[in-house]
């Protein structure tokens, strides 16, 4: 194996690791071959006592771990050289030719780690775990075995409250790993063209550095808002379904965004975030294109687009493309964070639901402050958001037709 130095535990042999890691950093080979070298009782862990016999292996789901952890391009299976772990599906287990054993667990079900036991544990993604505090505290119960029990933690960072938990706690080793450090191993033009896109951002920072993101102190939106906010959107009914556009007021490539976001009204009263489709330097023909395409494919009842920028051209644009589209155009007479205080207020309430994950437009919506985005840029995703939502809650529109979201 050849690891990077800060891969491999050099001169240390610590009771928990925590290894932040951008995407395509070397976490999920760093584990793989963590738990590849305890099974086997390679260094730092030959030494007299030592029994690592009973390993558990624990992912956000039961997938996760299958697919990931184990089969993964990266896991316990792909990269084991001598000695290979078979793998029994109906136990869903690791056995090694040495007797060790790796046993699969999921953070959908933290009650399954409430008997087993263990002297070591590799958690992957613990950020993303559903039930994160109560599968993690069951586990730690359950680490029990041998002379020194250990876990090892690889994870891209969000900055819940487990996470801030094993920050503060001096007994957790904490590594950082950046996606660029393994450049080596990665696509020929990836780091460069994801950079172009995602660098200084949140969401690069988070996902690429490997870097822990707290919440802006004076942002309308916390993480744990939005959070809260998540939720299925199978099944619902949806009364009124609008396509908001925030049009820039150029298609150069040094131009802000078209912010396309698409939200629903249900039966309650609740608004649904639906879909964020915000496109980059794109021509007028182009984000017209996409946004009526959104439209139709979601039974909209009508477009609605901020005309400050372009003025007319943004509503004439959209009726080039499909001259049937019924568009709204609304014109901003206040500010951007006067327009967004009523509905942060929503937020707050409960009144607002995600019905999946948008992680461009949260970073939007938890960095924008008093002063905007940090750098100065255009919240082109939220402005987009807010008129959506600000359309359904104002009791004003078109009359509604009655459709289930699927």
């Amino acid at each position: 194996m050849r690891g990077r130095a800060n891969q491999l535990q050099i001169g240390c042999d610590p009771v928990g690791w925590l290894v932040m890691g951008g995407r395509g950093s070397g976490k999920t080979r760093l584990g793989a071959e963590w738990v590849i070298a305890l099974a086997r009782g390679l260094p730092p862990f030959a030494r007299p006592g030592n029994r690592h016999g009973l390993i558990a292996l624990v992912g956000e789901t039961l997938g996760d771990v299958r697919e990931v952890m184990i089969d993964g391009a990266s896991g316990i299976a792909s990269v084991a050289r001598d000695d290979r772990p078979r793998y029994e599906v109906s136990r869903r287990r690791l056995l090694w030719p040495s007797g060790a054993v790796a046993q699969a667990f999921s953070s959908e079900d933290p009650e399954s780690l409430r008997g087993p036991q263990f002297a070591a544990a590799w958690c992957d993604e613990l950020a993303k775990w559903k039930n994160a505090e109560a599968t993690y505290d069951m586990l730690q119960f359950g680490l029990r075995l041998g002379e020194r029990p250990r876990q090892l933690i690889t994870t891209t960072p969000r900055p819940t409250p487990l996470m801030k938990r094993l920050l503060a706690d001096p007994s957790v080793m904490l590594t950082k790993l950046g996606t660029h450090e393994n450049r080596a191993n990665l696509a020929p033009g990836f780091i460069e063209a994801i950079e172009r896109r995602y660098a200084g951002t949140r969401l690069g920072r988070q996902e690429l550095g490997g870097e822990l993101i707290e919440d802006r102190e004076d942002a309308l939106w916390s993480r744990s808002m939005l959070e809260q906010a998540m939720a299925s959107a199978n099944g619902m009914e949806l009364q009124r379904i609008v396509v908001a556009v925030d049009p820039p007021a150029s298609s150069r490539r040094t131009s802000d965004a078209c912010g396309i976001v698409a939200a629903g009204l249900d039966a309650q009263g609740f608004a649904i975030v639906l879909a964020d489709e915000t496109v980059r330097a794109a021509k007028p023909q182009q984000w017209a294109a996409k946004a009526i395409a959104l439209f139709h494919r979601l039974q909209a009842d009508c477009l609605v687009v901020e005309v400050n920028q372009g003025g007319e051209m943004a509503t004439a644009v959209l009726h080039t493309v499909d001259p049937s589209v019924p568009v709204k155009p609304v014109r901003a007479s206040r500010g951007k964070w006067l327009r967004a205080e009523p509905v942060a207020a929503l937020y707050q309430q409960g009144r607002v639901r995600h019905a999946a994950r948008f992680s461009e437009l949260e970073d939007e919506m938890c960095d924008f402050g008093p002063d905007g985005l940090p750098g100065g840029r255009s919240p082109d995703r939220m402005d987009a958001l807010v008129w959506a939502i600000t359309e359904l809650t104002s009791g004003r529109g078109s009359a509604p037709r009655i459709r289930d979201l699927l």
